[in-house]
């Protein structure tokens, strides 16, 4: 895991030592562990390292004696079979990364086919034309940026690197922040910061010089409606799925652990990672004080000590929110106004004290049909069946000046396309929620506030053998007596039965909506001075907005306007809040 940038100047000129000193300080927290830069030509590669495989021969950047470098951000977890597959190349290093350059010589662009794992790659070929070659992990576990200008193309692991650097002003993009508004993430290539763009989620880019020439992209998910199977066939493919996934997600040269929600995704990773290792799994779970929101911690805390856990549990209250959202939103570069980024923080600063890798449970939703809008979405619209995100956070609220439905538009149209690809109804759900919600929120959410505290997150269910088992399955193996991931609550009944697998889901929800309320007031009034906000919203009904923050609605439109207040004063204003409370950072100038 590490942060990896670089240049390719269109007049054929070397980049500035200045701008790549730049770069690699913007990324320095994603590489607490050393940093390295190849400069060719016209082109530079940076990286800044966080030391997870090959401690001693792993650094970067990794060269081939074809000449081509590497600078990479992630793991290739089957990178022991890879190079088990090229008993004759001359392998230099034990680095999980090395592989992927040695398949890029005998591959070309297609190279990443081969690759099991998380990644955002970057490789300079100066006897292919000099091309410049990005590649993304198809679920879209690891982020990648870039930039065009008039004088070069640039990009990094975090657009904040970008601007940083002094290679981009940061400007809003209007269409983008409306999407964000209404769905607490930006969808497709744009973000809200205009002129940044997203290397899509499996795609490979070829540039020379400076331009892009060449797009081509690998899918996540497996091709083909749902397949004949039986329960009992499923259930032993899921397991032998599951096992091999956790095991290769395990390949650590340090100490590692997981995030426990006591959910029925990271409860299966528990059992899992109990039966692999001799000694006992860290696990952290996350809490809240002094509210009526029930959290998880006791569900936790018995399934661990069932299993011989050693577990921590950390708490998130009012105070914690009021001091550090200032700092979160700043770290949130790409903005995502999702509130489980306040856990995540937590949790990522506690474990980042004892490890450097944990395992999470992202992805279980999307590939089983866990969630209550894919149930929807499964029933006739006589009985309230629904497509997929059909109404957004401030629909209907009265509080923006416009509220346009071009949002809309890239969710659409992604239904459509699923569709026409040969998917039933949950599976094209299931599809656009892995094309845009798990890329651009949970998984930014996950890479921005563990990163921040130079932390690895590792994904089993976003891996393809695991894919394989679940996306093709039968609904009623996905969704039956109004529960989602059925089949993967059979597993868990079978193997944890102390879970619980089939209760009603207890559920996970942050009281951001009770912190706002109890300081409604004030917060009200001091987002709905802020020039942004008053560019987009009727002020009073802002702080109307907030002073009904204790309800479900008006409290979850409230919180993204917060945040969305407060990362514009990071990022497009360039203000430091990280040490200010929520109103000391709304009124800072």
């Amino acid at each position: 895991m590490c942060g990896i940038a670089g240049l390719m100047m269109r007049d054929g000129s070397a980049p500035k030592d200045a701008v790549l000193d730049r770069l690699i300080t913007a990324l320095g927290h994603r590489g607490p562990d050393g940093s390295g830069r190849h400069i060719a030509g016209d082109t530079a590669l940076l990286q800044t390292r966080l030391a997870i495989i090959d401690l001693t021969t792993g650094d970067q950047p990794l060269y081939e004696p074809g000449g081509a470098a590497l600078v990479a951000n992630g793991e290739i977890y089957n990178y022991i079979e890879l190079k088990a597959a090229m008993p004759d190349t001359p392998f230099r290093t034990a680095s999980d990364c090395e592989a992927a350059l040695f398949l890029y010589r005998r591959d070309g662009v297609q190279y990443a086919k081969a690759l099991r794992g998380m990644y955002s790659i970057a490789i300079h070929d100066p006897t292919a034309g000099g091309s410049l070659v990005l590649s993304r992990d198809p679920f879209g576990i690891k982020p990648l940026y870039y930039i065009e200008t008039p004088s070069a193309f640039a990009f990094a692991s975090e657009p904040g690197a970008l601007i940083k650097a002094g290679l981009i002003n940061p400007m809003l993009d209007d269409e983008a922040r409306d999407t964000f508004l209404q769905l607490q993430f930006s969808c497709g290539r744009d973000l809200p910061l205009k002129g940044i763009k997203r290397v899509l989620p499996g795609e490979t880019l070829i540039v020379r010089q400076g331009r892009i020439v060449e797009r081509h992209r690998l899918p996540a998910l497996p091709q083909g409606g749902p397949e004949p199977i039986t329960e009992a066939e499923a259930l032993a493919r899921l397991d032998d799925a599951l096992r091999d996934s956790v095991r290769v997600h395990q390949r650590s040269d340090v100490p590692y652990g997981m995030f426990l929600s006591g959910g029925i995704d990271s409860s299966a990773i528990l059992r899992i990672m109990a039966d692999l290792n001799d000694a006992p799994v860290v696990a952290f779970t996350a809490g809240f004080d002094g509210t009526t929101v029930q959290d998880e911690r006791s569900h936790a805390r018995m399934l661990a000590k069932r299993l011989g856990a050693q577990h921590e549990e950390v708490s998130f209250g009012q105070k914690d929110f009021n001091q550090l959202l200032p700092r979160i939103a700043a770290a949130i570069d790409d903005p995502t106004a999702d509130y489980a980024i306040l856990p995540s923080w937590a949790l990522a600063e506690r474990a980042a004290q004892d490890l450097k890798v944990v395992l999470c449970g992202e992805g279980g939703d999307e590939l089983f049909g866990g969630y209550g809008r894919y149930r929807s979405v499964l029933r006739p619209w006589w009985m309230g069946g629904k497509s997929i995100r059909g109404k957004g956070v401030f629909d209907r609220l009265g509080v923006l000046r416009d509220v346009s439905s071009t949002w809309r538009d890239s969710i659409a149209g992604r239904e459509a396309t699923d569709s026409m690809d040969g998917l039933n109804r949950l599976q094209a759900a299931q599809a656009t929620d892995c094309q845009d919600w798990l890329p651009n929120d949970l998984l930014v959410k996950l890479d921005r506030c563990l990163m921040a505290h130079g932390l690895e997150g590792r994904t089993p269910f976003l891996d393809p053998v695991v894919a394989q088992a679940a996306f093709r399955l039968p609904d009623v193996l996905k969704i039956r007596e109004g529960r989602g991931k059925w089949i993967l609550r059979q597993w868990l009944d079978q193997h944890l039965p102390e879970a619980d697998a089939f209760a009603r889901k207890r559920g996970f929800t942050v009281p951001v909506g009770a912190w706002i309320k109890s300081d409604a007031a004030r917060l009200g009034a001091a987002v709905a001075r802020q020039d942004c906000i008053a560019e987009i919203a009727h002020p009073d009904r802002v702080i109307a907005l907030f002073k009904a923050a204790g309800k479900k609605r008006e409290g979850q439109a409230a919180w993204v306007l917060l945040f969305y207040a407060l990362w514009h004063k990071a990022w497009i204003q360039r203000v430091d809040t990280h040490s200010a409370t929520i109103l000391e950072a709304l009124e800072a100038t």
